[in-house]
């Protein structure tokens, strides 16, 4: 079983900045490849990132270019930078981490909220 507790989500203005943290721990990090989505109340959750165990990276469309995943297999940790923040990226960020599809797990979530 692994726990996945994310940070970092809060209040930033359009344009702004903020960097998502998730903390694994009761499994072994680098067997996972590891993700973020995002969902917004009555709408499905969606992928935004995704590194996997080797570190390769892909991004859905709408952030390529602002936002950047990455981890650290030292600290059990994968990281989502976000930059140019938009109004419409509010939601609840959620982490992943994916062996099988038996072995998905997800955290709790961290809300994220743009605006002025």
């Amino acid at each position: 079983q692994v726990q996945l507790v994310e940070s970092g989500g809060g209040l930033v203005q359009p344009g702004g900045s903020l960097r998502l943290s998730c903390a694994a721990s009761g499994g072994i990090f680098g067997l996972y490849d590891m993700s973020w989505h995002r969902q917004v109340p009555g709408q499905q959750r969606e992928l935004v990132a995704r590194i996997t165990r080797g570190s390769a990276t892909d991004y859905a469309d709408s952030v390529k270019g602002r936002f950047t995943i990455s981890r650290d297999n030292t600290k059990n940790t994968v990281y989502l930078q976000m930059d140019s923040l938009k109004f419409e990226e509010t939601a609840v960020y959620y982490c992943n981490a994916y062996f099988t599809s038996r072995l998905t797990f997800w955290g709790q979530g961290t809300q994220v909220t743009v605006s002025s």
